[in-house]
C-alpha cells in the first residue's frame, strides 16, 4: 500500500554518486516570465515618471481656498498666509457639507485668525477698523466701494468672530461659561445684518466643518507623540534586536534547553497578561461609566477612552486565555515530536554557525522591501494628487445650477450668478476629463499590482538565496571544507543570474491571488449595507477560499524555490518535485516541520512579549522609577504599538533565517532518506543526532 502511495506521487530519488549539493552547471529558467517581469518594471517606472510629472502632493499638505490655491505654500504670494478663513462658518451647518466636504461659503487664506468681534457695517465707519477688516477680505476691496457693492460681490464677510487656528483653519473660539456656550467670552454676537444671535448657533457649523479633518487631528497628535518618543522607540527596537540575537546565539549552543525555557517563558508571559487584564478589570468595578459596552461607546478618536471600559479588559483577558489554552494543549499532544524538532533546530544552529552572514541577509531584504514600499507610496500619493481643481456652484437657497461646474474667474458676471444671486463658485474637489484622468484608476490598480509583485519577488529572492546556502551546507560531505567560500553570495549570484524568471513566475501567481483578495475586500466594503444574505455568504466563502489558496501557494512557492536552488530547474518542475516529495512523506511534514515552525513562532512571541511588557510599563508611567524619564504623550499606546510591531518584524527577520534553514534542511533530509540507505557506498549525510532520533545508522565498511 505504501509503495502504491509513493508511486502515485512520483518515483523516489535515485542514488547519484555525482551529486554533491546545489548544481553549478545550470541554465536560465522561465525566460518568458523574466522578460515579462522586466517589461512590467519598465512600465512601473514609466507610471512613476508620469505620476511625478502630473501629481502635486501639496494638495494633501496645505488647505485650499475657494480658488484652489494653497495656503502657506512656500514660493507663492500666499506663503505668509498659512490659515484658511471661512466667510460665514454657520453655512457649514448644512447637511450637504457631510456629503460634499465643502462649505457653501467663500474661503480665503489669511495670515492670522480674527481675534475680536466686528461687523462690516461698523468697521466701514472707522479707517483703522476697516484696514484691519480688509485682512479677511478678497483682493480688490477699497474705501471707495460701498457696503452693498462689497457684500453683493462677495468680497468681504458680513461679520468677524474671534477665532483660533485649528489644523490650519480658523474656527470660532467657542467656550463654556456656567453651562452656556460662548464665543470670545460672549454668549451672543451680531451676525452682520443687525440681528443678535446665540453663540450656540455656531456649534453645528463648527461640527460639520471639522468632521472632515477630525481624523487629521488624531494623526497630528500621533505625529507629536512620535516626535516626543522616537528615540525611546529606537531604544526599544535595539533591545528587541539584541534580545533576538541573544536567542539565536543561545540556540546555537543550548538548543534543547533554550526551547524548553522558551516554552515556559511564553506560558508565563501570557499568564501575566491574563493576570494584568484581570486586575485592571477588577479595579474598574464601580467606577462611573466603566460598565458602558463597546457597542454603546462607538468609535472614539481618543483611544485611551477604551481603556477606561471594563469590557475592553475582559475582551483582552478572554483572548489571552484562549491563546494560553491552545498553546498548552498543543504542547501536551506534541511533546514527543518536540524532541525531534529540537534535533532539527540543533542542526539548523550548526548550519547557521557555518553560514553566519545569513543572519545579516534579512537586512538586505528589508532594504529592498523599504525601497519597494517607498516607491509605491510616493507613486500612489502623486497619482492621487494629479487631478485638476474642479469648481462648482454652491448655494443656500434653491438654484437650478446647484453643483454644476463653473469658472471662478468670471462667475460674478455670469448668467448663473444672475439667476442665483446668493450662489458662489467654489473649489469643490480635484478631478479631470483628459485621457490621463480617465485612466487614472487603472494606473492606481497597476501601481498596487506591481507593488505586490515586486514585494513578493524580493521575499522570494531571499528564500531562494538562503535555501541555496543552507543546501550547500547539508550536502557537503566534509563540513565546512566542501562548502563554497561565500555560500550566501554564491547562492544570491545563481538566483539572480539563472532564476530571475522562476522568482518572477512564483511571485506573479501569488500577486494575482493577493490582488483578487484586495478586490474582494473592496466589494465587501461596498456591499456592507446590502441586505442580501446570499451575496454576503457567497462573498464570505470566496474570501475564505482565496485566503486558503494564498497560504497554500506561499507554502508551495517556498518549497519550489528550495528545489530550484538545489537542482536549477524551472518553477513548475521544482514545484511538482517539492510537492511530490512532501506528499511521499506526509506524516513527517505534518508533524515534524510544523512543530519546528511552532517552536520558532514561540520564540518570536517571547521576544515581542518581553519587549512589549517593558514598553508598556515605561510609556504608561506605571512604574515610579520611569515617571520622570518617560515622555508625556497624547496616546501612550502609540509608541507601545510601534515597539511591539517593530519587535515582531525584527524577531521575524532573525527567526525567518532559522525557519528557512529548517525548511531547507528538512527537504534535504527527506531527499537524503530516499537517495541513501546508510551503506558504506551510500551513507546518510544527516547528522548523528537526527539519525539517532530516527533510528537510522551508517554501516561501517567491512573489515578486510
Amino acid at each position: 500500500m505504501e509503495l502504491e502511495e509513493k508511486t502515485k506521487f512520483g518515483e523516489p530519488r535515485k542514488y547519484d554518486p555525482a551529486f554533491k549539493g546545489p548544481i553549478q552547471n545550470r541554465g536560465c529558467t522561465d525566460i518568458v516570465c523574466c522578460i515579462l517581469f522586466i517589461l512590467a518594471i519598465l512600465g512601473y517606472i514609466a507610471v512613476g515618471i508620469l505620476a511625478w510629472s502630473q501629481g502635486d502632493p501639496r494638495k494633501v499638505i496645505y488647505p485650499t481656498d475657494s480658488r484652489g490655491q494653497f495656503c502657506g505654500q512656500a514660493g507663492t504670494p500666499l506663503e505668509k498666509k498659512p490659515l484658511l478663513f471661512y466667510f460665514n462658518i454657520m453655512k457649514c451647518a448644512s447637511p450637504m457639507v457631510l456629503l460634499e466636504f465643502q462649505c457653501p461659503t467663500p474661503q480665503i487664506c489669511v495670515e492670522k485668525c480674527p481675534d475680536k468681534f466686528m461687523t462690516l457695517l461698523k468697521a466701514y465707519k472707522n479707517k483703522n477698523d476697516f484696514d484691519y477688516y480688509k485682512q479677511f477680505c478678497k483682493e480688490g476691496v477699497t474705501n471707495s466701494l460701498g457696503i452693498p457693492d462689497i457684500l453683493s460681490l462677495g468680497l468681504c464677510p458680513a461679520m468677524l468672530i474671534p477665532s483660533r487656528p485649528f489644523t490650519r483653519r480658523c474656527f470660532p473660539a467657542l467656550g463654556q461659561k456656567g453651562g452656556v456656550i460662548t464665543v470670545g467670552n460672549n454668549t451672543k454676537f451680531e451676525d452682520g445684518s443687525g440681528v443678535m444671535r446665540d453663540a450656540k448657533d455656531l456649534v453645528d457649523g463648527v461640527k460639520n466643518a471639522t468632521v472632515v479633518i477630525e481624523a487629521r487631528q488624531v494623526v497630528m497628535k500621533i505625529f507629536e507623540d512620535y516626535t516626543q518618543s522616537w528615540y525611546w522607540i529606537l531604544i526599544g527596537l535595539v533591545i528587541a534586536m539584541l534580545t533576538s540575537l541573544l536567542f539565536i546565539v543561545l540556540l546555537r549552543f543550548l538548543a534543547g534547553i533554550m526551547v524548553w525555557v522558551m516554552i515556559v517563558l511564553v506560558i508565563l508571559v501570557i499568564g501575566y497578561g491574563i493576570f494584568h487584564c484581570y486586575m485592571e478589570y477588577a479595579a474598574l468595578k464601580g467606577e462611573p461609566g466603566a460598565d458602558v459596552t463597546l457597542q454603546e461607546l462607538g468609535f472614539q478618536t481618543d483611544f485611551s477612552v477604551y481603556l477606561q471600559i471594563r469590557q475592553t479588559w475582559l475582551a483582552f483577558m478572554i483572548i489571552l486565555a484562549i491563546v494560553e489554552v491552545i498553546i498548552i494543549l498543543l504542547l501536551i499532544f506534541l511533546r514527543k515530536r518536540i524532541l525531534i524538532a529540537i534535533a532539527l533546530i540543533k542542526e539548523a544552529s550548526r548550519a547557521i554557525g557555518h553560514v553566519m552572514c545569513s543572519l545579516l541577509y534579512p537586512l538586505f531584504t528589508f532594504l529592498l522591501l523599504a525601497m519597494v514600499i517607498a516607491y509605491w507610496a510616493v507613486t500612489a500619493v502623486f497619482l492621487s494628487t494629479s487631478n485638476e481643481p474642479i469648481y462648482k456652484v454652491f448655494n443656500e437657497s434653491e438654484c437650478e445650477h446647484a453643483r454644476t461646474t463653473c469658472d471662478p474667474a468670471n462667475y460674478s458676471t455670469s448668467l448663473m450668478k444672475k439667476q442665483c444671486p446668493s450662489s458662489e463658485c467654489l473649489f469643490a474637489f480635484y478631478g479631470g476629463e483628459t485621457v490621463y484622468h480617465k485612466y487614472l484608476i487603472g494606473l492606481q490598480f497597476y501601481n498596487v499590482f506591481l507593488f505586490f509583485w515586486c514585494a513578493n519577488f524580493v521575499t522570494a529572492l531571499g528564500q531562494m538565496t538562503l535555501a541555496g546556502a543552507f543546501a550547500s551546507y547539508y550536502w557537503a560531505f566534509v563540513k565546512p571544507d566542501d562548502m563554497p567560500a561565500f555560500p550566501v553570495f554564491s547562492s544570491l549570484g545563481r538566483s539572480l543570474r539563472y532564476h530571475t524568471g522562476t522568482l518572477a513566475f512564483g511571485s506573479l501567481i501569488l500577486s494575482i491571488i493577493q490582488i483578487i483578495r484586495v478586490l474582494l475586500e473592496y466589494l465587501d466594503h461596498k456591499l456592507k449595507d446590502a441586505h442580501n444574505k446570499c451575496t454576503k455568504f457567497l462573498l464570505c466563502c470566496l474570501k475564505c477560499c482565496f485566503w486558503c489558496l494564498e497560504k497554500f501557494i506561499k507554502f508551495l512557492n517556498r518549497n519550489a524555490y528550495i528545489m530550484t536552488a538545489i537542482y536549477g530547474k524551472n518553477f513548475c518542475t521544482s514545484a511538482r518535485d517539492a510537492f511530490f516529495l512532501l506528499m511521499r512523506n506526509m506524516i513527517r511534514v505534518a508533524v515534524l516541520d510544523k512543530v519546528t515552525d511552532f517552536l520558532l513562532f514561540l520564540g518570536k512571541l517571547l521576544v515581542v512579549g518581553l519587549v512589549g511588557i517593558f514598553a508598556f510599563f515605561f510609556f504608561s508611567g506605571r512604574v515610579k522609577a520611569f515617571e520622570d524619564t518617560a515622555p508625556h504623550l497624547h496616546y501612550y499606546w502609540v509608541p507601545i504599538l510601534t515597539v511591539v510591531i517593530g519587535s515582531y518584524l525584527i524577531a521575524h527577520g532573525f527567526f525567518s533565517v532559522y525557519a528557512m534553514c529548517v525548511d531547507t534542511l528538512f527537504l534535504c533530509f527527506l531527499e537524503d532518506l530516499e537517495r541513501n540507505d546508510g551503506s558504506p557506498e551510500r551513507p546518510y549525510l544527516m547528522p548523528e543526532s537526527l539519525r539517532k532520533v530516527l533510528n537510522k545508522k551508517n554501516k561501517s565498511p567491512p573489515a578486510e
